[in-house]
């Protein structure tokens, strides 16, 4: 969503050790005091931060509740319950790699502070239909266990490196006794356009048992003439969830021997929904039949409302986000933020402008037209709402717009009667979506000619 997006300051300015402010936010007294820097977290802000301002209580963002305040519950309730240097758990199985000072990065396992069967912990695909309350908290409780590592060089970083490839190959929740150099970090960033995230800590030592792994992903790592590209495919084609390839593509767990690297996790995301979608389209959607009419399904969800729109055409595909003034990337008071990209027959050869929910969605649509064996021009549009009130990363497009496909929808036989129906599904008219929209207005060129035809 990076057209989006305003200029960002560097977090610095940290506030006030005492913050009674919070007393007015949080009613239970004992919560609040909780959150003396002293005793729980250190709170900082970045620097012109409207969150510095408001701090929760004047709800100057515009959205309905303070999202700083919901994810600052979490992190305390998490914080707490890592307050030493040793922790036991069980990993999702989850790991992170980071992308600051690329190519030397933080990796490492996601450990919550809880044993048992915690695989919800890190698989959106079962996400849709929680509440925001509790996606933060899957969020939060997984505490970031971190090495520093040189992703062109992992073998360095042996021992940890080791424990991290075991977990990101398990299918099975992993307990872990982890030793940390430091206790967990205590620092909270007040922003509401953060995305949720746990404490992190420096790794010293980390044992791992009960590691189950997943056949189809150790054949894929043992296989060092494969292709990530190949394997990626193959993986998803056998059933393995898209999350858990992303995790093993994460920490160079596919690809040709010699030529293995960890990916930052926001670039593997992002890949494996690019490579899956791409190949779905070129080997199953460009060769089925078109349909024969305007199809419109949709999905609400957290603020969020999704309408994908099928043309009976060849494939192209276009995504579309349409902001609320007030809503996360549209700090506007007055003005829609629209944003999009979209591609033909022939696909890509540049990153789409957008970012990787573009893509997250592409992959979406894609396999349902595969599923289908149909073929079609897919137009899929989001509309944000304040109601949205803090970002939770690319999957929600993904699985939101798997939702919607699944979902009976409704049948037109003419453009005009399916945007109709489309400009009742959405609050902000279907003009403004014609306007953004590449496909929409050659579709609706295409039509006027051939009435002369």
């Amino acid at each position: 969503m990076g057209g989006l997006k305003g200029r960002r300051g560097k977090f610095v300015k940290k506030v006030k050790k005492r913050i009674p402010w919070i007393e007015h936010v949080i009613s239970d007294f004992e919560t609040a005091g909780d959150l003396n820097p002293e005793r729980a977290v250190e709170v900082k802000a970045r620097e012109g931060s409207l969150c510095l301002v408001c701090r929760g209580s004047r709800r100057l963002c515009g959205k309905p509740r303070c999202p700083a305040v919901v994810k600052l519950r979490s992190f305390l309730n998490v914080r707490r319950a890592v307050d030493s240097t040793e922790m036991a758990g069980s990993s999702p199985p989850g790991v992170f790699v980071g992308r600051v000072g690329y190519p030397y990065v933080y990796a490492g396992p996601l450990v919550p502070p809880v044993l048992g069967d915690t695989s919800l912990l890190d698989a959106p695909e079962r996400w849709v239909g929680k509440t925001l309350e509790e996606i933060v908290d899957f969020r939060t409780s997984l505490i970031r266990s971190k090495f520093r590592v040189n992703v062109k060089k992992p073998e360095k970083a042996e021992r940890f490196m080791d424990r991290t490839l075991e977990l990101a190959l398990s299918e099975k929740p992993v307990d872990a006794d982890v030793v940390f150099k430091k206790r967990p970090s205590k620092v909270f960033f007040f922003d509401g356009e953060v995305q949720p995230m746990g404490p992190s800590a420096l790794l010293k030592e980390i044992e791992v048992g009960g590691v189950k792994a997943d056949h189809r992903i150790e054949k894929a790592y043992s296989d060092t003439d494969l292709k990530a590209e190949e394997a990626t495919l193959s993986l998803y084609l056998n059933g393995v969830p898209v999350s858990r390839i992303q995790r093993a593509f994460s920490v160079g767990a596919f690809g040709v021997a010699g030529q293995r690297r960890l990916v930052p996790t926001r670039w593997s995301i992002t890949a494996v929904d690019a490579i899956i979608s791409r190949r779905l389209i070129e080997s199953m959607v460009k060769g089925s039949k078109t349909i024969n009419e305007y199809r419109v399904y949709e999905f609400s969800y957290l603020g969020n409302r999704f309408v994908v729109l099928l043309m009976p055409e060849s494939w192209s595909y276009e995504w579309i986000e349409a902001w609320y003034p007030g809503t996360v990337f549209n700090p506007s008071k007055t003005s829609i933020a629209v944003g999009g990209d979209w591609e033909g027959y022939k696909g890509r050869t540049t990153y789409a402008s957008i970012g990787g929910c573009y893509y997250a969605v592409r992959l979406a649509v894609a396999e349902y037209l595969a599923r289908e064996r149909r073929q079609a021009s897919v137009l899929a549009m989001r509309e944000i709402s304040p109601g949205f009130i803090t970002p939770l990363g690319v999957w929600i497009n993904r699985e939101s717009v798997r939702e919607a496909l699944r979902r009976r929808y409704q049948r037109f036989n003419t453009l005009e009667d399916a945007l109709r129906y489309v400009n009742t599904r959405f609050t902000i008219g279907v003009e403004e979506w014609v306007r953004a929209s590449v496909l929409l207005q050659n579709a609706l060129h295409q039509e006027k000619i051939t009435k002369y035809l």
